[in-house]
């Protein structure tokens, strides 16, 4: 169920370098997440599945369902934030919201694109990221693809 947000009248479209500082700090959220789930993964590969440690990390479905965890515990991070608030920690700090251009929280579907996206953004070396400083309305490649926006919420008073 989509939510409605307000001070609708008081957001403007996110900048470049608030978006950097809130993906750095939920980055390093998300890695603090990776190094719990690689441990998981790493336990129950020495300890359920008693491979040797030699062997750790050398079979494809060990590398494949490692990486397979860490994109969809990273997917589940995001999406989480994103549809209920609209804001991660990340976003939060830097007081920004992912909304739809009506002032919506966005949907799982919504939240799907923008994770992929963003992928290929990165991959793109940041091109998508940067793609802020041309458009007009100052959204990027995952804003365009999941037709949402990212802004910057006013200060509390």
């Amino acid at each position: 169920m989509q939510r409605r947000f307000d001070q609708l009248d008081d957001v403007w479209p996110a900048g470049l370098g608030r978006r950097l500082g809130a993906m750095l700090y939920d980055g390093l959220l998300v890695l603090a997440l990776w190094i719990l789930i690689a441990s998981a993964h790493l336990a129950v590969v020495r300890l359920l599945l008693e491979v040797p440690a030699d062997q750790v990390g050398t079979g494809i479905a060990q590398v494949v369902s490692l990486r397979l965890l860490m994109a969809v515990t990273a997917f589940a991070f995001f999406a989480y934030f994103w549809t209920r608030g609209g804001m991660t920690l990340g976003m939060q700090a830097w007081r920004l919201r992912v909304q739809t251009p009506d002032g919506c929280s966005i949907t799982g579907l919504q939240a799907l694109q923008r994770f992929l996206v963003a992928g290929i953004s990165l991959a793109a070396f940041g091109l998508g990221y940067l793609w802020i400083l041309v458009d007009g309305e100052k959204r990027g490649w995952p804003d365009i693809a999941s037709g949402t926006r990212v802004v910057v919420l006013p200060k509390r008073r």
